[in-house]
């Protein structure tokens, strides 16, 4: 399996520090990107991934022609 390059906005990594997304780790979002199926041609949201840290997030991501691109994270 090949895996896709993901690219993280600055508004994404701004967001990791906020305190609803502690210990939410820029690994873990490169592991729930990279493990989605298929293309992203549209900004979608994908629900209930699990941090190392058992901490739950959705991430916002889209398929550009560099790779696919993590708009954001939500913490829950």
């Amino acid at each position: 399996m090949i895996q896709m390059k993901v690219i993280i906005t600055e508004h994404a990594r701004k967001r990791l520090r906020d305190i609803r997304q502690d210990k939410i780790t820029v690994a873990d979002i490169v592991n729930a990107a990279g493990g989605l199926p298929g293309r992203i041609p549209t900004a979608t949201r994908f629900r209930g991934f699990f941090a190392k840290s058992g901490r739950v997030f959705d991430i916002v991501a889209k398929d550009i022609p560099g790779g696919r691109l993590v708009i954001t994270i939500i913490g829950k």
